[in-house]
């Protein structure tokens, strides 16, 4: 087909994203399709059949396609994102994969800092605490991203300023947190989108209030159309870990998360072990030798491997439910959480019964949550099991950066015209 497709005038363009899309179609394949609106190329056959009905939040890409007359290039930058309390870089990665590019980062944990740097450059400036750095000094950016620590906080007093005629709302209700930071910058910059990341608890959060101040700022103060979800990693990487992920857009574009793709099944222990056969090159210090065996540094003395044990049975003996977490390679572990690097409890990869069991290693970890082989790892396994115990797991902020892409889109064309309203999704 032709990429030679010549601009359309917005003024007579058919109306309804289905139309569009019959037009698109004269000129460009499903699977280009598809590509710029990061879903699969079935997903366009179901539209077309009338199977499914085509969601009218994507008619503005669609323009935007008859409008540049060029095929979708993914290789170019879709748009630009900010990365707070970036850890090691688990959103920016994700967010990358979707053609976003990030232009400021801000982490103030040095050796977070060091694996950032190793892995993503410093093409722009990495700034440490955000706290104290004004909001106008940060660029303009299209989408927000923020997996903020959720330092408690209480909303006590705010009733009484309100009797005494005090100023309140956001500022008061967060001030202190590490929250009215990322709502600060949204206040100031008004990007078309944010994601936010945080523990599944926070909704439960001194009885739900903190979570009640965080939508209250969200939509109320700051205007924000947000959706939530808690999503479990387990169809992506063989880990239990639920985490609750909150976007907001500007304005209404029809974003749910209803279009959350996910594996049916997700994997096992096996695809993130080392196969200690020699079918993987070794990586010291992880693993050593021909066979690429795991180093014994990792396996669980037999002291701490009896005290572990003795836990536990005191503890199942009483009806609690503490205890260590026995995995094979056909099983999903327990959360990795960042007191990894303690004794390694929640997760440990068994030897046989007659064998103590040992830790992942840094590099079993870093797969756990979902980064690739090619990812560097230039901190001690203290401070690797710390970043990939707070790390986000990649590939669902990657399906959640697909999901958001064509609204991100919509709002950019939204912007640039300044003729189009945003419809509501139907």
């Amino acid at each position: 087909m032709s990429s030679d497709m010549p601009s359309e005038s917005l003024s007579n363009l058919p109306p309804g994203p289905l139309a569009l899309l019959s037009r698109v179609r004269q000129r460009l394949s499903q699977r280009d399709i598809a590509l710029q609106l990061q879903v699969a190329p079935k997903t366009i056959s179901r539209w077309e059949s009338g199977k499914t009905d085509c969601p009218r939040y994507v008619q503005y890409a669609l323009l935007e396609m008859l409008r540049t007359g060029s095929r979708p290039n993914s290789s170019e930058v879709q748009f630009t994102f900010i990365d707070l309390f970036a850890g090691i870089g688990g959103m920016r990665m994700g967010f990358e994969r979707a053609g976003g590019q990030c232009v400021f980062t801000s982490e103030w944990n040095p050796w977070a800092q060091k694996t950032y740097i190793e892995n993503f450059g410093n093409d722009h400036p990495l700034i440490g605490d955000i706290v104290p750095y004004e909001e106008d000094e940060i660029p303009d950016h299209d989408v927000l991203l923020a997996g903020f620590p959720c330092q408690p906080f209480s909303i006590a007093g705010v009733s009484k300023k309100n009797a005494l005629g005090r100023p309140h709302g956001f500022e008061c209700a967060t001030q202190g947190t590490l929250f009215f930071d990322v709502a600060r910058i949204i206040a100031a910059k008004r990007p078309k989108a944010f994601l936010l990341e945080n523990v599944k608890n926070l909704v439960s959060h001194d009885g739900g209030n903190t979570f009640r101040v965080i939508k209250e700022t969200l939509e109320k103060e700051l205007k924000y159309h947000i959706q939530t979800r808690v999503i479990d990693g387990q169809s992506f990487v063989p880990q239990h870990r639920e985490r609750l992920l909150i976007v907001g857009f500007r304005e209404e574009t029809g974003f749910s998360f209803d279009s959350f793709l996910k594996p049916e099944s997700g994997p096992r222990l096996s695809s993130i072990l080392h196969p200690e056969d020699g079918t993987e090159k070794a990586e010291p210090p992880f693993t050593v030798g021909e066979l690429a065996r795991v180093h014994s540094k990792y396996v669980l003395t037999d002291k701490l491997w009896a005290y572990l044990q003795a836990y536990a049975d005191k503890h199942k003996k009483a009806g609690n439910g503490f205890g260590f977490g026995l995995v094979t390679p056909d099983s999903v572990s327990r959360t990795l959480s960042a007191r990894y690097y303690k004794d390694g409890s929640e997760i440990l990869v068994s030897r046989g019964k007659k064998k103590s069991p040992r830790r992942l290693t840094p590099r079993e970890c870093a797969r756990l949550m979902g980064y690739p082989d090619t990812f560097r790892i230039p901190v001690s396994d203290t401070q690797a099991y710390k970043q990939f115990g707070n790390s986000v797991i990649v590939p669902v902020i990657a399906e959640v950066a697909r999901m958001m892409l064509p609204h991100i889109r919509a709002l950019q064309l939204h912007d640039e015209t300044g003729a189009l309203e945003i419809p509501m999704f139907a």
